[in-house]
């Protein structure tokens, strides 16, 4: 499921932690592939295996180039050290 996208989000339509998160990548012109976790057939399971990976909340959960990266505090540490646009960017998610 993140192995072909750049940037891959999973959420739950009903988290506002999870829509910040996508509003940020949608401010900076990024296009994630959203998998909202409490709409989609196995949902759950996904769910719990994003557990198993550490993500606790488990969302968002947040895959940028086919790797992990974390959750909204994972991410917005990143935006702070100015390294989530140069991450977008080597994964193709990004171009300016």
């Amino acid at each position: 499921m993140v192995a072909e996208k750049p940037v891959v989000i999973f959420s739950k339509s009903s988290c506002c932690i999870s829509h910040t998160i996508r509003s940020l990548f949608s401010d900076f012109g990024v296009n994630p592939t959203v998998y909202e976790l409490d709409e989609i057939p196995g949902g759950r399971e996904v769910e719990q295996a994003l557990s198993r990976l550490g993500c606790n909340p488990s969302v968002p959960a947040v895959f940028i180039g086919g790797e992990f990266v974390g959750g909204a505090n994972e991410i917005m540490s990143l935006h702070l050290k100015r390294s989530l646009k140069p991450m977008l960017k080597r994964a193709g998610a990004l171009w300016l």
